[in-house]
């Protein structure tokens, strides 16, 4: 059976993160928006012409730890909360990611410093998007944790993925 999905979406939540939209001719990046509302509109562009039904969104699970400091925790719960309220607003149910899991998908080895991950998770984002503008540190997560919920999820549970995203092209 084919896939229902024309659209998958995925969000690097922080701040400083990403939102990549990936259909089966383009792959398209932003950058966080700063404020609720901006990221009420940019999920409505994302959705543009495709039904919510018609889209997969893929999320990065994330969580405070021990070490963040207070205010930096508050501010990146809320964001977290802020992304999951304008999804459901727009009917769309994320599918949640760890990093491990996502990561592990593109045998990230473990333990590196974060400055040598995030330059190694860019460069492999625009090998697999090679004609992508924009792909940033900020979006680079974002691009891969989408990359991983079509691999992952979508080829596996429809006989015929309807793209494969290294090859921007629909697959036969």
């Amino acid at each position: 059976m084919k896939s229902p999905f024309r659209k998958v979406i995925g969000i690097d939540p922080g701040k400083g993160g990403g939102i990549s939209v990936i259909t089966d001719e383009i792959v398209r990046v932003h950058n966080c928006p700063k404020t609720v509302n901006d990221m009420a509109t940019l999920i409505g562009l994302c959705l543009n012409d495709v039904a919510a039904y018609r889209t997969k969104v893929f999320m990065e699970k994330v969580w405070a730890f021990p070490t963040d400091g207070r205010a930096g925790s508050f501010t990146f719960g809320e964001n977290y909360g802020q992304w999951q309220g304008v999804l459901a607003s727009h009917e769309l149910n994320p599918i949640l990611v760890t990093p491990k899991i996502w990561q592990s998908h593109f045998d990230i080895k473990k333990g590196l410093p974060k400055d040598v991950r995030k330059r190694i998770l860019k460069k492999m984002a625009i090998d697999k998007c090679p004609e992508t503008k924009g792909i940033t540190l900020k979006t680079a997560d974002a691009i891969l944790i989408a990359i991983h919920g079509i691999e992952a999820h979508l080829s596996t549970e429809y006989d015929l993925p309807w793209v494969d995203p290294t090859k921007m092209e629909k697959v036969p």
